[in-house]
């Protein structure tokens, strides 16, 4: 299956990615006004879910975003 991320979209999830070993694999989620349309995006295309804890948003990579 392939898949359409926008640039800004793309950045985005590299961004999670590199930072999801600091997190012990669920990197915490800061992104700005604009970047919640790319954040949407990428949950649509189910390659993250995202869990609130204590008020901060953080992504689980699924299985499509493993990959």
């Amino acid at each position: 299956m392939e898949i359409n991320l926008t640039s800004a979209s793309l950045e985005l999830f590299k961004s999670l990615v590199k930072d999801a070993p600091n997190w012990s694999g669920s990197p915490l989620i800061t992104v700005s006004h604009a970047e919640r349309g790319n954040l949407t995006h990428l949950k649509k295309l189910d390659l993250l879910e995202t869990f609130d804890d204590r008020g901060d948003m953080f992504a689980v990579f699924t299985d499509a975003g493993k990959q």
